[in-house]
């Protein structure tokens, strides 16, 4: 047979030697592909497929069995590799004997015992009954290793009632520092204990010989007499003669006593009728006695009875026996039946459960009684659970106003840890105490959840006695009570192991039915059509929120935490695993989609009101709702053990990564939105709220008075502190958590908050510089104003001034909101003011000689005003527009310019303050 792989090859095992049920662990090469791909694991030549653990494939996790061999290999079969070889072996130790007399932590069963069923006394064979110190001396054990002695004495044993019985292994085990003195003594102990035998049997004959003597002489007598009469000669006449005497005597005899004899004859008989039923009363009694019995439940009582009137009359051929025996096999036949109906009748302990199979087992049911009742508990399960479903899907169907699924948990509401699953998950303590939580909160919880607790509270409530029953029905415990019972034992682990294949099908089938019912409840579009008919129902108006996908997620890690104390193999549950998997990222896909909501929302709540440092509260609004989302998110991102990470999948990757982008443009669109709506309303088919609201209405009142200038610049302060702060802080929120991609969301983020940054920036530059820019060339030429023909300059014309004050104006209404703002906005005023300043001069055909003065004076009286403002861009309009001017030929000229300029500046030095303050703005910027 070829095959893909090589086969397995074992090349370690550790511990190397154990007891039955020792837990080893399996090193080696190519020991499968998975858990399905392991079809066969046999050590020292047993079967340890069902207790194997396949963890990679070079590790595999089992326990050994009660082997055949001593000592032999451990083999390993895939599908894809075959049957594999091993370069180690195992070597099966046997229990240490422990004697009746010696101490011991754990219960001995006595070899002797009075049997009541059969009234007979089971002696111990009489090597068992040598004292445990033979030699009569103390008993003082060397320290040779066990292994050493084994290895001198081959196929001997220390044990003295062996029939391989090795004297010197015995003396070197338990005698090797006694003195020479004392093993003196311990030979003359058994002189002696051989002495008392011989004496005892020698006095026996003794006592009997007067009457052994006797009996020879009496015999002697006879033998002479008889051959003494043998000699003489009787007449034949004579003979004849006493003959017919004898007879007519015995013809009168009869005569005369036939009617004292007939009464004799019925007399005995009845005398022996009456000392057979007297004798075997015990058998005429025992079909009413088996009926009380069953009555009062006393099963012990009758299969005692039956077992010993099977041993006394099973095999008998009096006819009157025959007729009271059937009489009680009829009994005991509807017994069986009886006992059949208690073991398949649901639900019933696992106490019961071993009761009855033991009782079945005794009474020699026919077929397999464990089996039937574990079918009978797998079916029981199964139909446990759809009824559930079909109990709440009603539930759902009769009350309509049910808990909306979307209503979070509250504070009142939020269950505690589920008090009943996570004592469930330390199931060796045998915890039986009730939960002492509110149960109110299940009135609060949507009908899915409640199922999914009701569901998973039922499956660990049944499948520990379900595994508990195959485990006692493979280690044979179910019948391990008495010695006698060694042969149903094997017959149970027989069973076993030719249906453990079945077994596993059944608790797959549990862990299936589960899972999809739970899927039919959550995540109705992870089945197929055929499986939702059968394990869906459910009406979804709506979509369980996060939080109670959470608490579910929960739920069912602390059922798997209870499925796994049961040492049930991984294999059979890594459907659940899938299951918690795919409810994870339902939960973090529910969560950030509902951010998104709560998000879109958040646009009512601005209250316009600004802080000192130029922001609303809406961006921390906005961070402290995303962080308090994904925060929630902790639990379920965490990795439980045997947990995978989310993340792990390029898709959920992709998907998570392209929420979290969609809840950042969320607020950035609500941005927007706020930066331009009107002021005499709000788009309300863009916000999910009530228009009825009061909220809406407070905040139309709020805003209602602002300009769409102050607007703008506000969103503007806004976006500087997101792009500064909160979406950073959201990024580091982000990388902790382990969300994948966060670079791309932060640039992709960023990249669409400065595209609204610098288009709201372009509005207000636009608002703002066109007038003053407007404003130029009328102020300019005011008066019909020429630059060929004008006085001599006396100072700066009106129209700069106005410019400066609306420049001011709008340095004013910008430190308002946010002082950060200012120099950004100014410098681009400053900027457009320049180069339309240029722009006018370079379209001057000429200047006179005051005309050049002029505007050189204008020129820089504006850009000295503007200094710190100035950029590279408004330098070079400046200067630009000074080049197109005549250059000043004489000093005075020069020195009018310079008193001009210093009358300028003193005379309005307290409107270019706010130029000079900002300065301390700039520096700290």
């Amino acid at each position: 047979m070829s095959h893909a792989r090589k086969p397995p090859l074992v090349t370690g095992i550790s511990p190397n030697e154990g007891i039955s049920w020792t837990k080893v662990t399996i090193r080696g090469e190519n020991l499968g592909l998975g858990p399905t791909d392991l079809i066969g694991l046999t050590i020292c030549g047993h079967n340890c497929l069902l207790t194997a653990e396949w963890m990679s494939a070079s590790k595999i996790v089992c326990r050994v069995g009660q082997a055949k061999d001593d000592k032999g290999d451990i083999i390993v079969t895939t599908r894809s590799g075959g049957k594999g070889t091993s370069t180690v072996s195992f070597k099966l130790l046997k229990p240490e004997k422990i004697g009746i007399l010696d101490q011991s932590a754990v219960w001995v069963d006595e070899i002797n015992y009075y049997d009541m069923r059969t009234d007979r006394n089971k002696g111990m064979p009489p090597l068992s009954l040598r004292p445990a110190n033979p030699l009569g001396i103390e008993i003082d054990k060397g320290k040779f290793p066990q292994k050493e002695l084994e290895a001198l004495f081959p196929g001997m044993s220390a044990d003295f009632t062996s029939e391989n019985f090795s004297a010197t292994w015995y003396l070197i085990e338990n005698h090797s520092t006694t003195s020479f003195d004392h093993l003196k003594m311990a030979v003359m102990n058994l002189k002696k204990q051989a002495n008392k035998k011989n004496e005892g049997s020698l006095q026996y004959v003794k006592g009997g010989l007067s009457t052994f003597f006797e009996a020879q002489d009496a015999l002697s007598a006879i033998h002479q007499k008889l051959e003494a009469d043998g000699t003489e000669k009787v007449e034949g006449s004579m003979t004849q003669k006493l003959e017919n005497v004898l007879n007519r005597a015995s013809n009168t005899a009869d005569t005369l006593f036939q009617e004292v004899l007939g009464r004799k004859d019925k007399a005995d008989s009845t005398r022996n009728a009456l000392n057979v039923l007297q004798r075997f009363k015990f058998l005429f009694n025992l079909p009413l006695n088996i009926e009380r019995n069953i009555q009062k439940g006393d099963y012990d009582v009758v299969i005692n009875d039956y077992e010993k009137a099977k041993s006394l009359f099973g095999k008998t051929e009096v006819q009157v026996f025959k007729k009271y025996y059937a009489e009680v096999e009829t009994r005991v036949e509807a017994l069986r039946k009886l006992l059949l109906d208690k073991l398949l009748e649901t639900p019933s302990t696992l106490h019961d459960q071993k009761r009855y199979i033991r009782y079945l087992s005794d009474l020699h049911a026919e077929g397999d009684p464990a089996w039937q009742c574990i079918a009978a508990q797998h079916k029981w399960i199964q139909q446990l659970m759809h009824n559930c479903k079909e109990s709440y899907i009603k539930e759902q169907r009769v009350n309509p106003l049910l808990q909306s699924p979307m209503m979070d948990l509250d504070s009142e509401g939020r269950p505690l840890s589920l008090g009943h699953l996570s004592r469930s998950a330390s199931l060796k303590r045998g915890s039986s105490n009730h939960s002492g939580r509110d149960e109110t909160w299940r009135y609060k919880a949507p009908q899915q959840v409640a199922f999914v607790e009701k569901l998973t509270k039922l499956v660990v409530s049944q499948l520990p006695n379900f595994w508990k029953l195959w485990i006692s029905y493979v280690n044979g415990s179910l019948f391990s009570e008495t010695a006698e019972k060694s042969g149903q034992m094997e017959r149970s682990k027989k069973n076993a192991r030719q249906r453990q294949n079945d077994f596993k099908t059944m608790i797959l089938q549990v862990m299936q039915s589960l899972v999809k019912l739970i899927r039919g409840a959550l995540l109705p579009f992870s089945l197929g059509e055929s499986e939702l008919r059968e394990y869906g129902g459910w009406e979804m108006k709506s979509e369980l929120s996060s939080q109670w996908l959470a608490h579910i997620i929960q739920t069912i890690r602390l059922t798997y935490e209870s499925l796994t104390a049961l040492e049930i193999p991984n294999d059979m549950l890594q459907i659940i695993q899938d299951l918690i998997f795919d409810l994870r990222f339902r939960c973090i896909m529910t969560t950030l989609q509902h951010t998104a909501e709560d998000v879109k929302r958040l646009a009512e709540k601005e209250d316009w009101v600004v802080d000192n440092e130029g922001f609303t509260s809406l961006p921390s609004q906005f961070e402290q709702r995303v962080v308090h989302s994904v925060q929630a998110l902790k639990g379920v991102l965490e990795c439980k053990p045997g947990e995978t990470s989310v993340f792990q999948q390029p898709r959920i990757q992709e998907d998570v990564c392209q929420l979290c982008i969609n809840i950042m443009q969320v607020f950035i669109d609500c941005l927007e939105q706020l930066s331009t709506k009107a002021d005499s309303g709000m788009d309300s088919t863009h916000l999910s709220v009530d228009v009825s609201s009061s909220d809406l209405f407070g905040s139309f009142h709020k805003d209602s008075s602002l300009s769409s200038e102050r607007r703008l610049l506000i969103v503007l302060s806004n976006c500087c502190y997101l792009e500064r702060h909160t979406f950073l802080n959201l990024a580091e929120h982000f990388e902790k958590l382990g969300f994948q991609g966060v670079e791309k969301i932060t640039q992709v983020t960023m990249n669409s908050l400065k595209k609204l940054d610098q288009q709201l920036f372009e509005m207000y530059i636009e608002l703002k510089a066109d007038p003053i820019v407007g404003s130029l060339e009328p102020g300019i030429y005011a008066g019909y104003f020429d630059w060929k023909d004008c006085l001599t300059p006396t100072g700066v014309r009106n129209y700069l001034k106005e410019a400066l004050v609306q420049i001011i104006a709008v340095h004013a209404e910008v430190f308002t909101v946010s002082k950060e703002l200012v120099p950004r906005v100014l410098s681009r005023i400053v900027e457009a003011v320049a180069e339309e300043l240029s722009r006018l001069m370079q379209c001057v055909s000429s200047f006179s000689r005051n005309g050049a003065l002029q505007a050189r004076l204008e020129i820089c009286a504006l850009r000295d005003a503007v200094a710190i403002f100035l950029t590279s861009e408004s330098n070079s309009s400046f200067k630009q527009a000074l080049e197109t001017l005549p250059q000043l030929s004489s000093g005075a000229d020069k020195k009018l310019l310079e008193e001009l300029l210093n009358t300028f500046k003193s005379s309005m030095q307290l409107q270019l303050t706010c130029f000079q303050a900002s300065s301390s703005t700039l520096v700290k910027t």
